[in-house]
This record gives C-alpha cells, structure tokens and sequence, in this order.
C-alpha cells in the first residue's frame, strides 16, 4: 500500500478482497470479505504447515516465516462452510498483524485491494447468528459493483475466542487511581468499550461511551452544551478506536481539533492495528498518543502521562 495515499481525515480506508466459496446442493456460493490493509503483513501461496495434535481442525498448523512461527486458521473450516472440492486450487494465506500478533488466514481467493470511504460502511447490526458465521464477527458491510455485498470480519474477536490472544487486564497501578472528570470513549466493538470502560473507572473518571466517529462528535455537542466554554476542564481525555463503520477514529479526531470548542481537549487512539504508518497518522490526525489494543500497563501510564500533559 502506498503510504501517502491515504491522507489524515479522508475518512477512508483499503482492505483486502478475499472470497470463500460455498456448496450447497450443487450449487456454489461466493462470500465476499473483507479485512484492513493496514493488518496485512503478506499473502502468499499456502505453505507445508505442522500439525499440531489436540486443536480444533479449524486451526491448520503452524510454519516458519523468516524466523517467526505463525499459527494458520482455515476460515471456512472455522465457518462450518462446506467448500467445492476445487476450491483449495487458488487458495492464500494472509497473514495478519494485529495487537503486536501475528496470525495467518487461509482463504479460497484473494481478489484485490479495494479503497472505501468509511461512510460507505453500515454496522452490521442486521446479520444474526447462522451455521456459516457469528454476525458478532462482522464489524461493518458495504455495496460493490453488481449489487454484491461485502462484509468486513472482525478477525481479532475470531483470534481471541481461538485463545490465540488474550488482552492484558492488569490492575491499575495505585497512585493512577485519583484522576476525576469526565472521559470519552469511541470504539464500535462493545467488548473494546467495556474493557477501556473499566480501565478509566479505575483511574477515577466518569466514562461517556459513543460507538463511532459520528456519534462521538454528538457527544462532544452534548458535552459543550452542558459545559459551555469550561468543558476543557471536565473532558480530561478522549479514548478512540481507529477502525468504525461510519467516520473512522482519524476523520472523528482530525473534525474535534479543527473545532475551537474541542481542539484542546487531548485525543488516545487505542486500536488493534500496530503498523508505524497508522502510529504516524494518528499523530498527524492531532492524537497526543497511539496504543495497541491492550497492554494494561502502556494504557494507564500514557493516559496518566496525556492527562497529567494537559492539565498542567
């Protein structure tokens, strides 16, 4: 991926196109997917893979990449999906990087590389659990050409079920816990927000909860609305995801700095892509600092660190 191509508050993003083909009473269905460029290390041929005794069969092996040892996970096989005995013959693995983790991903077909305005992007708040996949794992659909349907996996929830990462929960430290006032938060996964919910409670502050860039700016309207002029002294800190249907974090962060009424107050981005050109965004976008989905022990000392930054 050209790295200039994407510029801070495009509100787009680039994702791999990636097929996974059904057959259903002699029929063949096309499952169109999608997942961040950002998260994509490499694709490449399917490797020989080592077996490793007493896993799901699901999870194909592990291999050696340049001295790394990568598990590989078979979504349709993860997906309960039947695939027509062909469909391995073009088949990929993508490896992923996500929370500092590598994991790779076999899919039928990788098409091509796709850029997509995240307005274009709805919740997939229709997609109910089935025997092919867990709706919970769709983090947003879009249209393309020819009426088709794409749909954005939430790859890092799948990981984490599979025990293949476990965010980190640590206690707050205990001279981190008198902070007061007011934190807001923006992440389009419920389980993110709770995690991040509970890290800033137990540092002392009243968490606000919105679930994309859009709402998070209606928030900030509510807030001043509330506050007026001194909300700089109530909102200590803005806590947001970078991936969210809608307005991504770097669009959301990009629209509070330009506003008078809000470009003091200090921006966190918190997300599971760890590659240093999203790190280099977020701070063109105005963010006094960039995680990694979730070190307990980064999160508390550098929100302690911005907070304590801004007050002084």
């Amino acid at each position: 991926m050209n790295e200039n191509s994407l510029k801070v508050g495009s509100n787009e993003m680039e994702l791999v196109d990636f097929r996974i083909f059904k057959e259903e009473n002699g029929e063949i269905y096309e499952g169109i997917y999608g997942i961040n460029v950002s998260k994509v290390r490499e694709i490449i041929r399917v490797p020989n893979l080592t077996e490793l005794p007493g896993t799901p069969d699901f999870i194909e092996g592990i291999f050696d990449l340049r001295g790394v040892v990568i598990p590989v996970v078979n979504l349709a096989k993860w997906m309960g999906i039947a695939g027509p005995e062909d469909a391995e013959k073009n088949s990929r693995v993508i490896i992923t990087e996500f929370n500092n983790v590598l994991i790779g991903f076999i899919v039928h077909e990788a098409k091509r590389i796709r850029r997509i305005n995240w307005g274009d992007i709805e919740p997939a708040t229709f997609i109910s659990n089935s025997n092919s996949i867990d709706g919970s794992k769709v983090t947003g659909v879009t249209k393309i050409e020819g009426d088709c349907v794409l749909l954005i996996l939430d790859l890092e929830s799948v990981v984490q079920d599979l025990g293949l990462y476990e965010p980190d929960l640590g206690a707050v430290p205990r001279e981190l816990e008198d902070f007061s006032g007011l934190a807001l938060i923006l992440d389009d996964s419920a389980t993110a927000r709770k995690i991040v919910k509970d890290a800033l409670e137990k540092m002392g502050f009243h968490v606000v909860e919105a679930i994309d860039g859009e709402e998070g700016l209606v928030k900030l309207d509510e807030l001043f609305d509330m506050y007026g002029d001194d909300l700089v002294n109530h909102l200590k800190i803005i806590v947001s995801d970078v991936e969210m249907p809608r307005m991504d974090g770097f669009h959301f962060a990009a629209k509070a700095k330009e506003d008078g009424r809000f470009k003091k107050i200090p921006i966190v981005f918190n997300s599971s892509i760890s590659d240093h050109f999203s790190e280099n965004r977020g701070k063109d976008a105005g963010g006094e600092a960039y995680l990694v989905k979730f070190d307990a022990s980064s999160f508390y000392d550098e929100v302690a660190r911005v907070v304590s930054a801004h007050m002084n």
